[in-house]
């Protein structure tokens, strides 16, 4: 089992975060190899950014996203630089608020800046989609996620990322319950 997972927007949504977190869970608490590499411009925020991460059953040999199982996008820019690069039955995440698909894409949809700022910091809108992806993907368990949070984090910003990964988590059920 090899999947190729893109997490990617703008600086300053948190997205080699979101990336870092979820290749811990995979590596550290799933005992699978795992893979983060990560690209973003030089502007300290808005620029693109880009986090990606190959988790497998088997040693990886080659560490590199070149056609994403995955894809979370959370801006037009990376929606329209990635979308063309995934498999065709991929598993499409976007933000519902930044991201206008083409019309005959089928993503599913979460609004992660408005539940983050329900919150009270819309800066922790990467947890609430890596919550999205942990329940609805199937890839990673839900104790996994929460464990690299917690060992990730300074102990100050803890509660309220799970808080946010939770949001994420639940928002997906409920939809699936529809």
């Amino acid at each position: 089992m090899r999947k190729e997972i893109r997490i990617a927007g703008f600086g300053g949504q948190g997205v080699v975060l979101a990336g870092y977190i979820l290749g811990k869970a995979f590596a550290v608490y799933e005992g699978l190899e795992a893979v983060m590499t990560q690209s973003y411009g030089p502007e300290a925020r808005g620029g693109s950014s880009s986090s990606n991460v190959v988790v497998s059953d088997e040693p990886i040999d080659y560490p590199f996203v070149l056609e994403p199982d995955v894809l979370i996008l959370l801006s037009q820019e990376a929606y329209t630089r990635f979308r063309p690069t995934a498999k065709p039955d991929a598993l499409v995440i976007i933000e519902e608020d930044l991201v206008q698909p083409w019309p005959d894409d089928r993503p599913l949809r979460i609004p992660a800046t408005r539940l983050a700022e329900g919150l009270g910091r819309r800066i922790v809108a990467n947890m609430v989609v890596l919550g999205f992806f942990t329940a609805v993907s199937g890839l990673v368990k839900r104790e996994s996620v929460e464990k690299a949070i917690e060992t990730t984090l300074a102990p100050r910003l803890v509660p309220l990322n799970l808080k946010a990964f939770a949001t994420g988590y639940e928002y997906c059920v409920k939809e699936q319950a529809r």
